[in-house]
């Protein structure tokens, strides 16, 4: 496990990725449609946040849809190339997860996605607080050798799964643990206190109430990426 205390933030934009990285977070993580989950984000965001910021502090989600975490072959190839070509783009790591039907660890999809993002970063994420055992996931990720595992302990919130979260970090070996899933600021010291290596959160808040929305566009306002509760999560971990 890795001494550092790392403040992990999701964003979506170029913007959320400067504002991030200026209040302080160690690395991001780049998706789209948090609302959902997150999902892979465009190429042609992909290329303004590695323009906008350190390539190496970027992790990119590579999820082709929402809807849980089984993949048809024809995914798997999609997400693949994917993770290349975000690797070929310079991003320093790349997050990615499947599961069986049955609940387990899909390993060969898991080494398939190895393969194609070489020597970049292997995340797996929530997925593994979708298993049927999420603790026996773990133990198989470990073995596997991927480089971060972000996992709630398989509660609704990383807080609530703290004491599972715990019990992966002292078993984890060289595989960090990030806390992921419901975390706000005043949970981090906790989490740390478990053991964890970084911790995950998104940030945001809430804008653009005042355009037009409705039928065929969505909800009103869109979220951005607040460097407040950044810096209120940075001071938590680094107090």
């Amino acid at each position: 496990m890795s001494a550092a205390r790392a403040v992990e933030i999701a964003v979506q934009d170029p913007a959320g990725a400067r504002a991030a990285m200026a209040a302080g977070a160690s690395r991001l993580e780049l998706c789209q449609a948090l609302d959902v989950g997150g999902l892979t984000p465009s190429l042609a965001i992909l290329e303004a946040v590695l323009g906008a910021v350190d390539a190496a502090a970027v992790n990119v989600l590579v999820r082709p849809r929402g809807g849980g975490f089984v993949y048809t072959p024809e995914e798997v190839a999609v997400v693949s190339a994917d993770i290349r070509a975000a690797v070929e783009r310079g991003a320093g790591g790349v997050v990615v997860g499947a599961l069986t039907a049955d609940g387990g660890l899909d390993r060969d999809t898991l080494r398939t996605w190895r393969d194609a993002a070489g020597p970049a970063t292997l995340v797996f994420h929530r997925a593994i607080d979708a298993a049927a055992d999420p603790s026996a996931v773990f133990d198989e990720l470990v073995a596997e050798r991927v480089d971060r595992v972000l996992t709630s302990g398989g509660a609704s919130r990383s807080i609530d799964g703290v004491a599972t979260l715990a019990a992966f970090a002292a078993r984890s070996g060289p595989v960090e643990v990030m806390a992921g899933g419901g975390v706000q600021p005043p949970d981090i010291p906790a989490l740390f206190a478990a053991g964890v290596d970084a911790v995950h959160l998104s940030a945001r808040s809430r804008t653009g109430h005042d355009a037009a929305s409705g039928p065929g566009g969505g909800s009103a306002g869109h979220d951005v990426t607040d460097p407040g509760i950044v810096a209120e999560a940075v001071a938590a971990a680094t107090g």
